[in-house]
């Protein structure tokens, strides 16, 4: 039985220059990058080069970028260490309804400690609008979170009018944005969309599991998250992750080419396919449908009357695997927040099915799960209703 992944926004394939640089590093590239001999300064070079090569992507400086585990440091390390620097400033900190549980938690850590939290609610179709972030700023705010692309959904943010909102009220708060399912997916350059603090993870874009980054502009205070050997001019210490960022920057250094362009439109006009089909289904809500106002690899419906874990197993036995949500979030109690803040019903949230893409998905794929979908929703249906 041939796979059919469409789970790519849980995680993605690591591809076979990935993984052959990956193993060539830790093969040949040993040494402790903090060493002084030459295995050391070996082992150092990688970082240097992968260093480069990210800040080159975003159009920021390398020491702008800091090594981590992958997105939930690197959202930790931004949330808790900018907010607790700067807390002399004010007590007042935004984000979304919309938030990956790495940045809801530590949100809801920080409110515990005495900070009072504003959480902004979305329109129907997942969108901020900058008027609501205006109105929420006051002379007591010093940091503002909100995710690029929405991992349930797909949901774009206008990243740059949020940040014009915000340096246009005050240039000390700090903005911080989860680009962990932009990057990898669309051109930016943080600096131009006055963004202090962005986090990464490599396994979202066909890297290494296990290692991200956070950009910090230069200025921006934060204290440490991690601290001990002083790595990265004391900002995460701990030995850093050699082959895996070695593999990151490679699978970054395959995506931003020339190409990316036609990659993306391929990925659109997939999504656009595939939410066509399923609007000609009966009861199927489709969240965000519009793809002009989504990132092109994440389409997320609910297929009302069946659970989603019963479809889910379903489409696995057939060789097709997708989710029933954010895999984040899927061992935890509860329906999704950020979902439910869009208006979603309780009998939606149950029957909830993420579909998400990568640029080698194919239309054939497409209309192989919808033969699939055509063929088991009918009869899923029918079984519940006895």
């Amino acid at each position: 039985m041939e796979m059919i992944y469409m789970d790519n926004a849980a995680t993605t394939r690591p591809s076979e220059a990935v993984t052959d640089k990956v193993s060539s590093v830790m093969r040949d590239v040993f040494g402790n990058p903090s060493s002084k001999y030459i295995l050391g300064v070996e082992a150092e070079a990688e970082l240097k080069s992968a260093k480069k090569l990210i800040a080159d992507i975003l159009k920021c400086q390398e020491k702008e970028i800091i090594f981590t585990s992958g997105a939930t440091e690197s959202n930790n390390t931004a949330i808790l260490g900018a907010v607790r620097r700067n807390a002399r400033r004010g007590n007042h900190i935004i984000t979304t309804a919309l938030e990956h549980p790495s940045v809801r938690e530590p949100f809801l850590l920080l409110e515990k400690e005495g900070f009072r939290v504003t959480f902004l609610n979305p329109d129907a179709d997942g969108h901020i609008h900058p008027e609501d972030l205006k109105s929420a700023l006051d002379n007591e705010t010093i940091f503002v979170s909100v995710m690029y692309v929405h991992n349930e959904t797909g949901a774009l943010q206008d990243i740059d009018a949020l940040g014009k909102v915000i340096n246009d009220y005050d240039k000390d708060i700090i903005f911080h944005v989860d680009a962990v399912q932009a990057l990898g997916k669309f051109r930016f350059f943080p600096a131009k969309m006055n963004i202090d603090l962005l986090s990464a993870s490599a396994h979202k874009f066909h890297g290494p599991k296990g290692v991200g980054f956070l950009y910090v502009k230069e200025g921006t205070k934060l204290d440490p998250f991690l601290i001990g050997g002083g790595q990265q001019k004391n900002m995460r210490s701990g030995t850093e992750n050699v082959p895996g960022i070695a593999g990151m920057a490679e699978a970054l250094s395959n995506i931003y080419t020339d190409e990316l362009t036609e990659k993306q439109e391929h990925l659109r006009g997939l999504r656009e396919y595939f939410v066509n089909a399923l609007s000609d289904m009966d009861n199927v809500k489709i969240f965000c449908p519009d793809s002009a106002k989504t990132a092109p690899h994440i389409l997320c419906a609910s297929f009302k009357g069946i659970k989603s874990e019963v479809l889910l197993h379903q489409l696995e036995a057939d060789g097709v695997y997708v989710s029933s949500g954010s895999a984040c979030s899927s061992n935890k109690p509860g329906l999704s927040f950020s979902l439910a803040s869009m208006g979603a019903t309780k009998e939606e949230l149950d029957s909830i099915i993420r579909f998400s893409f990568c640029f080698d998905t194919s239309k054939e794929e497409i209309d192989k799960v919808l033969e699939l979908l055509r063929q088991h929703v009918p009869v899923l249906r029918q079984f519940v209703r006895k």
